[in-house]
């Protein structure tokens, strides 16, 4: 496990917007309680609480991937709209303690979902 720092800093602030994901010009998630990640060089990031996405339209997969400052992520693809968007979202179900705000969100690849929108209000 490492430590976000000033070589690799890692920040989480609420997203003041409504954020939506669609997947086959369907809303798989939309919230108005988005954590916004942002970590080292890599663009920002939406987490969004799983109560907030139709999670009858994931299904878990066995892709895992591990991040030496965020911990186990665990995948899934989002079946929507007549598309399969394969293990285009993950979540960090324990992440470690610098990022324990993520746990219990999900978070969407935007090349493999049709978009991920900011709107106000």
């Amino acid at each position: 496990m490492k430590e976000p720092g000033p070589d690799h800093p890692i920040t989480i602030e609420p997203n003041p917007h409504r954020v939506r994901v669609l997947v086959g010009g369907v809303i798989v998630a939309e919230t108005m309680r988005a954590l916004t990640l942002r970590e080292a060089q890599l663009a920002p990031v939406q987490y969004i609480p799983r109560e907030d996405a139709q999670m009858d339209l994931f299904e878990r997969t066995d892709h895992a991937s591990h991040c030496p400052y965020k911990g186990d992520a665990a995948y899934y693809t989002v079946m929507a709209g007549g598309l399969v968007a394969r293990n285009a979202a993950w979540t960090y179900e324990q992440p470690f303690p610098g990022v324990k705000d993520i746990a219990g969100r999900i978070a969407f690849y935007p090349s493999k979902v049709d978009a991920i929108e900011e709107l106000n209000g």
